[in-house]
């Protein structure tokens, strides 16, 4: 009789019964792989007969297996196959960081890579075998001569252009108010660049917004939807999981949103936010408009005031613009209390937030 007897060997959530477990006196293997993709599928078992193949009767052997489709076409598998690619020795050489290595010497260390290579004059033949996947381009060849070369035996050389790096102004401004916000009293936190639709949009009362927000094509979930346009949804999360520590709490952020843009070549622009919350037994409006007063006149602005705002995310008659010249960059004021149990947040909060982009 046939070794599987004609009977069902594999199937789907039954494996490693009495009929179908390797044991030591096991001489012939099955190998069955399941994939959404069958490149991925092909992968996986090229590699894995490639490592069972090593103790085979006739080392490196394998049976390849007919499989009929459901449209009963059919094809082999699996397919073992290799490819060959020609690259120039002496780009290997400079990319890799040997110069002086020859291309017997190149492919010498190719082979200690599992890697056949031939010299065809100046230019090296690499045989790219089943069990080498992971061998998509040029760089990945120039990867492995530099690992079987060592790469502490690599001489270390300075480089051909001389570079001064500096900080960039944005961040180095960012650092100063970060100090700033922190000798007031408050304390940074650092929170998700991704967030909900909702978190955006509905819990803050402006439907309309997550038209503006950047989409995750394919988000594992609900929670990470959108690239966030504004620093408070993390802040009220953070507010809402720290309902248990003294009051009242003082939250800082400086970080990146990212909003739609069509002039720009990603389609996307970054801003830097400034974002601080109060959350206390009062509602602390004064503290947060103070705190504005302090960062401005750190950053010696004096051009600036606030003017009374209809935006709903705020307690009506308690909300406020920044107007910097004659352009808006933030708002404050006293959340509503509809954005404030949607965030779970049982303490009355004020908000400051502005961009921090035209100050640099």
């Amino acid at each position: 009789k046939q070794w599987y007897q004609r009977r069902v060997a594999i199937t789907a959530g039954v494996i490693n019964g009495n009929h179908s477990k390797i044991s030591l006196s096991t001489r012939n293997i099955f190998i069955e792989v399941t994939a959404k993709d069958r490149k991925k599928a092909g992968i996986v078992l090229d590699t894995i007969c490639g490592a069972f193949s090593e103790y085979c009767t006739t080392p490196h052997t394998i049976e390849a297996v007919e499989i009929v489709q459901a449209d009963g076409s059919t094809f082999s598998s699996p397919k073992m196959g290799s490819r060959i690619e020609e690259y120039d020795s002496a780009e290997l050489c400079l990319k890799s960081g040997i110069k002086t290595a020859t291309p017997e010497q190149l492919a010498d260390l190719l082979t200690k890579m599992c890697l056949r290579a031939s010299v065809a004059g100046e230019k090296l033949k690499v045989e790219i075998g089943p069990t080498r996947h992971d061998i998509l381009h040029q760089c990945d060849v120039e990867e492995d001569i530099a690992i079987a070369y060592g790469y502490n035996n690599i001489p270390q050389v300075l480089p051909d252009l001389y570079t001064i790096a500096v900080e960039q102004d944005v961040n180095k401004l960012s650092d100063s108010v970060r100090e700033e916000l922190a000798r007031c009293g408050f304390t940074e936190v650092l929170t998700f660049s991704l967030c909900s639709r909702d978190d955006v949009s509905v819990n803050l009362r402006i439907p309309e917004a997550v038209g503006g927000a950047v989409q995750i094509s394919n988000p594992k979930t609900f929670e990470f939807q959108v690239v966030r346009t504004t620093l408070l949804p993390g802040m009220l999360k953070t507010a809402s999981c720290n309902r248990n520590m003294p009051l009242p709490l003082k939250l800082f952020e400086v970080s990146d949103i990212v909003v739609k843009d069509t002039l720009t070549e990603t389609g996307t622009k970054n801003y830097r936010y400034v974002c601080a919350l109060f959350a206390g037994k009062t509602s602390g409006f004064e503290v947060v408009h103070g705190l504005l007063d302090r960062v401005m006149l750190m950053l010696d602005v004096k051009d600036y005031h606030i003017q009374q705002t209809s935006d709903p995310m705020f307690f009506p008659g308690r909300g406020a613009d920044i107007i910097l010249g004659t352009k808006k960059i933030g708002h404050l004021g006293i959340l509503h209390p509809e954005v404030l149990e949607k965030f779970d947040v049982t303490l009355p909060c004020s908000v400051l937030e502005f961009n921090l982009d035209p100050f640099v």
